[in-house]
């Protein structure tokens, strides 16, 4: 099942993955993540341990290449896995098992990857990968969107579909955006109605939180309201 795509923002260092399939809740399972070390997605018959063991492979310093190759080789049920990341450098370690349902495969380019499994064919992942390269200068955000619409346009997962999920990391563990569609008729229009949304509120609010450099956040929450209403007149939402 499933498709995904895992990126690297090389501009701001920003990782995400954006996934969909014909599956309850996608985004339960196979996105993985923390900022500053790699985004992962586990698909097929999802292994739930590989993102977490990925990521602490990688705090190690182990390539992800070499991360992917271990974990898999260490997987009873590496042929029936797919597995693809990226790190903060922008390198790639990718895993389709030889008895992943057709059509199954992986593409990858500078700072993205692209996996698919049940597919309707391999188009699916080669519009994914290119409408991600040829939306370079947007957000990585929307960038992994329009690559996802681009996969299903071109057909997507053989099934149909049911849900879907964007993820994004920058300087923290907890993801800055992190929306889930997990049970839809059309789940990346959900999805992206979901992205609108976030920019509302979310995305001021987000800015204001703990982080590793600043441990207690904003806590004036009158300069929190301040800017979030200031950001939503600045959008003509404001009333």
């Amino acid at each position: 099942m499933t498709w995904s795509v895992v990126a690297r923002c090389r501009e701001t260092g920003r990782l995400g993955v954006a996934v969909a399939t014909r599956f309850f809740a996608v985004g339960a399972l196979c996105p993985a993540g923390d900022g500053g070390v790699a985004a992962v997605a586990s698909q097929a018959l999802i292994n739930p341990h590989y993102g977490e063991q990925a990521l602490a492979r990688v705090r190690d310093g182990v390539h992800p290449a070499a991360v992917v190759s271990a974990l898999v080789q260490a997987d009873g049920g590496h042929a029936q896995r797919q597995l693809h990341m990226i790190d903060s450098h922008g390198r790639i370690g990718q895993h389709t098992g030889v008895e992943c349902v057709d059509w199954a495969g992986h593409l990858a380019e500078s700072d993205v990857s692209v996996a698919g499994n049940m597919l309707v064919g391999p188009q699916v992942v080669a519009d994914t990968l290119t409408a991600f390269l040829q939306s370079r200068g947007k957000p990585l955000a929307e960038r992994l969107l329009m690559a996802m619409e681009a996969g299903e346009a071109a057909g997507g997962d053989k099934r149909g579909r049911q849900s879907a999920c964007l993820k994004v990391w920058h300087t923290e563990r907890w993801a800055e955006l992190d929306i889930r569609v997990d049970d839809h008729t059309a789940p990346l229009q959900e999805l992206r109605r979901l992205y609108a949304v976030s920019h509302q509120h979310w995305a001021v609010f987000r800015s204001h939180l703990a982080t590793r450099a600043n441990p207690h956040g904003t806590l004036d929450r009158g300069r929190i309201l301040a800017d979030v209403e200031a950001h939503q007149r600045s959008l003509g939402l404001a009333s």
